[in-house]
């Protein structure tokens, strides 16, 4: 699995100091590039997390799906809802799966 960081839809989470995929990523491999668009530094470094997936507001950020698990050219866009983040399939047909996956909180956090 890679990330894909469609620079059609990035912008760069302007007026942040930082872009958000910058600000979550575990690895320190999301960055913003002149063009103040996001990139990664290095996809085989990636862990595949999907925290920049998460944490991009404008779903610039795909999880590009192996094709052993799904058909070549499917991906997977995700949508933070509150407290729990809305998971689309997208297949290479346009057909599209939608799963929700609650999120869990730790003792004390709100």
């Amino acid at each position: 699995m890679s990330i894909f960081i469609d620079e059609t839809i990035c912008n760069g989470c302007k007026g942040l100091p930082e872009a958000r995929c910058e600000r979550v990523c575990p690895g320190d491999l999301c960055f913003r590039k002149e063009n103040m668009k996001a990139d990664i530094r290095d996809q085989s470094a990636c862990w595949t997390c999907a925290c920049c997936v998460k944490a991009c507001p404008v779903q610039a950020i795909e999880l590009r799906l192996p094709f052993q698990v799904c058909s070549n050219g499917s991906y997977l866009k995700a949508r933070l809802k509150q407290d729990k983040t809305l998971w689309t399939v997208c297949h290479t047909d346009g057909h599209q799966e939608s799963f929700i996956i609650q999120a869990r909180c730790l003792k004390g956090d709100k």
